[in-house]
């Protein structure tokens, strides 16, 4: 073999796993690159099992009645950096609550990216507000800040980044339009903690910060959201709006409102979890951090494989989900459900992401609704799915591959077992492209 061959094939190969870089891919009868699972989550011991019997044998289960919330959210608000937190029942809940604090209603806009979980508009939808797509940037599967301006219209009424998969939105670029057209930032983060821009903790740069602390996330009490601001203010209303209109300081016999509400709340049982959860956190973060960087090293040798960026100045990923590009055409035209059948044949368990928001169903059937018709009209609603075309982010979903949380959370060597089955197909693409 010529050295320039073997260089090369040693770059797009790295040897990495104890299997025989010869041998066939698991589809095609070959031995799996993996056999044992990867690390199951959550992880919890009996500082959650200990937490959790001292709120039941309090006797104190909801807000209000035990401090457990408050201590979980005085942390939480230390740990981002900020003034206030309000912990809530979920992380769709903490939208909704920014959202009618804010006082988002009929009319409003509010611009988003495509590529996020759907709750990012069912929060704008259930306002009968309008959400407004902005194409998304290839690179780094976020917003695309430097299209912002154009969405914006006199009805525009706020800017809503999603810091997806753990990595930043281009605050920078979206503060700088927020400021000069006078737009309020809600940074839904759901995604992201710990994540950082420019060594500062996202979530804490707009308005208001949401997370979500569902099941799946990097910080999880199976249900639980928060929000977070520097505005003790604004906290205090988003208090009032997720508490039924009721304020901190009500009486229980007194029962005047201000303002609409929902009840929203987080229980004593969640916010003892989080707690408990939170003393892991940091170190399960960096462990992600040098998995996804050793990981990344390893792919970009890979030819047809583009693991996602971030900008410059997004100091720390929190790698909530490990998002590459995968390129067929590299891959003897191997379509991507097949790579992700024969990455599931190896051991490695992969997705294709989400579908492009802004072509759902669910959009047409809701802007269709008698509510949204009486409140928009026909003709503003057609010009609506005329200007919320994002063709970038139409070619993203069908590249995107992901890797969950979880799977950067064992050793080094999973890490390499990845690369490895990654390789393994691509070089046996064109026999599993005929099989």
């Amino acid at each position: 073999m010529k050295r320039r061959k073997f260089i090369g094939s040693t770059l797009a190969a790295p040897a990495l796993a104890q299997t025989q870089v010869s041998s066939k891919p698991a589809l095609l009868g070959g031995t799996p690159v993996r056999a044992s699972k990867f690390p199951g989550w959550p992880v919890q011991d009996s500082l959650e099992a200990t937490g959790l019997e001292q709120v039941l044998r309090s006797g104190k289960w909801g807000r209000g009645t035990g401090q457990t919330v408050a201590r979980f959210e005085a942390a939480y608000a230390e740990k981002m950096g900020t003034k206030a937190c309000l912990a809530t029942a979920n992380g769709t809940s903490s939208l909704l609550i920014a959202l009618g604090a804010l006082g988002i209603g009929p009319g409003d806009e509010v611009i988003v990216p495509p590529y996020t979980f759907v709750a990012t508009i069912n929060a704008i939808l259930q306002n009968f507000a309008l959400p407004v797509f902005v194409d998304s940037d290839r690179d780094t599967f976020q917003i695309d800040a430097r299209k912002i301006e154009a969405a914006i219209t006199p009805e525009t009424a706020v800017l809503m980044p999603v810091h997806l998969g753990g990595n930043a939105a281009d605050l920078d670029t979206v503060l700088d339009i927020a400021t000069r057209r006078k737009l309020t930032v809600v940074e839904d983060a759901a995604q992201a903690h710990l994540a950082e821009w420019r060594g500062r903790k996202v979530g804490s740069f707009g308005r208001v910060g949401c997370f979500s602390f569902q099941a799946s996330k990097n910080l999880n009490s199976g249900e639980g959201g928060a929000l977070i601001s520097n505005d003790e203010a604004f906290i205090d209303q988003c208090y009032a709006f997720h508490n039924n209109s009721r304020r901190r300081n009500t009486a229980g016999s007194d029962f005047s409102y201000l303002s609409r509400g929902l009840n929203l709340r987080l229980t004593e049982f969640q916010g003892s979890l989080l707690l408990s959860q939170m003393s892991r956190l940091e170190a399960q973060s960096k462990t992600r951090e040098t998995n996804a960087a050793a990981l990344t090293a390893m792919l970009e040798r890979i030819p047809g494989i583009v693991p996602a960026k971030s900008y410059a100045h997004c100091t720390r990923n929190a790698f909530h989900l490990y998002m590459l590009r995968y390129d067929p055409a590299h891959f003897a035209g191997l379509p991507r459900a097949k790579f992700l059948k024969a990455l599931q044949a190896e051991g490695i368990p992969g997705s294709g992401g989400y579908s492009p928001l802004n072509r759902e169903p669910l959009l047409r059937n809701t802007l269709r609704s008698k509510g949204y018709q009486r409140i928009y009209g026909e003709k503003r609603l057609k010009t609506w799915f005329e200007r919320n075309e994002c063709p970038v982010n139409d070619q993203l979903c069908q590249e995107a591959v992901w890797f969950t949380q979880t799977m950067l959370l064992g050793p080094r060597t999973d890490m390499e077992q990845i690369a490895e089955a990654i390789s393994r197909i691509q070089r046996h693409a064109a026999e599993l492209a005929k099989s």
